[in-house]
């Protein structure tokens, strides 16, 4: 394997079902650029960790001067403004402070707590869905709905919407995926569904304006933090953030973790005894198999040395969190699945100003998902392995999981 093949390897879907070896021959050059215009890729625990803290890496696409021809790094295509992942201080610590105020501590301390019993009924509503049948597709009968209708509910969209709500989600995240994009009509009914979408939250903003309720919109709009109110568009902006940043990591947080189950039944079998391990099953997760593989969207702002290599400003930056996750100056045994691990300060919600904004309710999510799936499910087992993959090289998981089961407990 040469070095000028490797960033292509990764990035190649022949690879998804397995990147990790090529991760580990990624993390042989700590600091990696094989094309004048191509990104400096960076694999290594300690280096991506310091580089999430460092302010000289900047998240607004703006910065960019070595334009490239990945597929990976580009603006938002969302019709809105940025939303506060795609900026830099101060304008991302604003946005941000008014959006965790009505999202959790301290504000709003129990929000996402106070969801469980919520959160516990769609998923049982889901299992029962499956009726009488013994095969399932856990992405499109389960871990897909899951997080779309738990957003609607957190931001106050009315059941009778949600159908609809829906939609519009499926064209918009078929957008995320490299090839989806460039299928004929694709775009054009991603473009209409944003639009759609923006269309109806722009409503909702304005009956919660009126009328406010006990939801994210109304606090959105209504927002008496030090940094004043959002306006209507970074509402709207940080609505849809919530849904399509939330959504295809939740899925795949889900699926990779009922897949890695499936591959240790070990600990199928204790999670089943003990859904009190689920914590640890979550946190080993997003460290062993994270749904985010990489962050491609960083730009240097100043020149930046990184193991005697320097970066010049304006360079994009790739930091492959799943290779920090397993790199073996960090973690004992790397490539081992080990809930029972006495330290997981994984990457896997990045890390410093940018860490992920919805973790609290990710981390909910796929803890009742993955106990309650292994309680009711008699036996369950792996049709395929591995499993067909999405595209994305990003937001890496499986488009189909389909598992085989005796009996719906």
């Amino acid at each position: 394997m040469t070095h000028a093949s490797l960033l292509r390897q990764i990035t190649d879907f022949a690879n998804r079902a397995n990147p990790y070896p090529l991760y580990e021959e990624l993390r042989k050059t700590p600091v990696l650029h094989e094309e004048a215009n191509g990104p400096f890729v960076i694999s290594s625990y300690w280096d991506i960790e310091s580089l999430l803290h460092d302010p000289r890496i900047s998240s607004d696409f703006t910065n960019l001067t070595a334009v490239g021809d990945d597929e990976l790094s580009g603006p938002e295509a969302t019709g809105l403004p940025p939303s506060f992942i795609r900026l830099d201080p101060p304008e991302h610590d604003r946005l941000r402070r008014i959006a965790n105020s009505s999202f959790g501590p301290p504000h709003q301390p129990t929000r996402i707590d106070s969801m469980r019993g919520e959160l516990a009924r769609i998923v049982t509503d889901l299992i029962d869905g499956f009726g009488d049948a013994r095969q399932i597709d856990v992405v499109d009968q389960f871990a897909y709905p899951f997080p779309v209708t738990v957003i609607c509910r957190l931001l106050g969209v009315p059941r009778e919407d949600e159908p609809r709500f829906r939609a519009w989600v499926d064209p918009i995240v078929a957008g995320l995926d490299p090839d989806t994009r460039t299928s004929p009509g694709s775009e054009q009914a991603a473009q209409e569904a944003r639009l759609q979408l923006g269309m109806y939250l722009n409503g909702l903003v304005e009956q919660r304006a009126r009328e406010p309720r006990d939801d994210m919109l109304s606090d959105l709009v209504h927002s008496h933090a030090p940094d004043g109110a959002m306006t209507t568009m970074e509402v709207l902006s940080t609505a849809v953030l919530l849904l399509i940043a939330g959504h295809e990591t939740t899925v795949n947080l889900i699926t990779n973790g009922m897949l890695t189950l499936l591959r240790h039944p070990e600990y199928l079998q204790r999670l089943r005894d003990d859904p009190g391990l689920s914590v640890k099953i979550v946190e080993e997760l997003l460290r062993y198999e994270p749904p985010v593989q990489l962050v491609p969207q960083r730009t240097c702002i100043a020149d930046i040395e990184v193991r005697g290599v320097t970066i010049p400003k304006g360079s994009r930056i790739w930091l492959v969190l799943a290779a920090g996750n397993r790199d073996p100056q960090r973690f004992a045994d790397p490539d081992r699945f080990d809930p029972d691990r006495g330290d997981i300060q994984h990457l896997g919600f990045g890390s410093g100003i940018h860490s992920c904004f919805g973790a609290p309710l990710a981390r909910l999510e796929a803890q009742i998902a993955l106990t309650e799936l292994v309680r009711r499910l008699d036996n369950p087992r792996l049709v395929e392995d591995p499993p067909p993959y999405r595209p994305n090289a990003v937001l890496r998981g499986p488009r189909h999981l389909n598992i085989t089961f005796d009996a719906l407990q």
